[in-house]
């Protein structure tokens, strides 16, 4: 699929069927996240992936979000390993993990596999549950899967501000 194509289609997938996504393509999607770039290179990204019934009911407990998906990748990164910014306010662990998310979730429409970022749930709750290390930070949890039958993108999905609404040239 072209590029275009895959910004243009993909949707958050609210419904997800039970077919499981297959190694490959898995791999390939988490791959696409490897190579995403992160600021001086430090990639203190990390990626869990859960597809067991239990690290699954762990999810469900803190989110009402994951929709039925079969496969959830947690996107973490490191809060000892980012770069701090002039100033000192910012750091790069979010935005660093946000492009590593993004990446994933275009590879996985390029796959034809469906997905969902999803934000609603407490992060420090879930990296309780799946005990993940007291260092890391979780971002975004990505629901994967297959679209369940009359699953698909809402009613505003094409709807977008021109450019010149989102645009300002100086």
């Amino acid at each position: 699929m072209q590029f275009r194509e895959v910004v243009k289609n993909r949707y958050s997938c609210k419904k997800f069927g039970p077919r499981q996504v297959e190694a490959e393509k898995l791999t390939s999607i988490l791959e696409a996240g490897r190579l995403a770039p992160t600021a001086k290179n430090l990639q203190e990204q990390h990626v869990y992936v859960v597809t067991s019934s239990e690290g699954l009911a762990k999810i469900d407990a803190v989110t009402p979000c994951r929709y039925g998906a079969p496969t959830v990748l947690i996107v973490a990164f490191d809060r000892n390993n980012v770069f701090s910014y002039p100033g000192g306010k910012r750091d790069s662990g979010v935005e660093d993990a946000t492009i590593v998310a993004t990446h994933m979730i275009l590879a996985a429409a390029d796959e034809g596999v469906d997905s969902c970022w999803v934000n609603f749930f407490d992060p420090e709750k879930l990296a309780l549950a799946l005990q993940l290390p007291e260092n890391e930070e979780v971002l975004m949890v990505m629901d994967l899967g297959y679209a369940a039958e009359g699953a698909g993108p809402l009613p505003s999905h094409g709807s977008r501000k021109e450019l010149s609404g989102t645009v300002t040239c100086l």
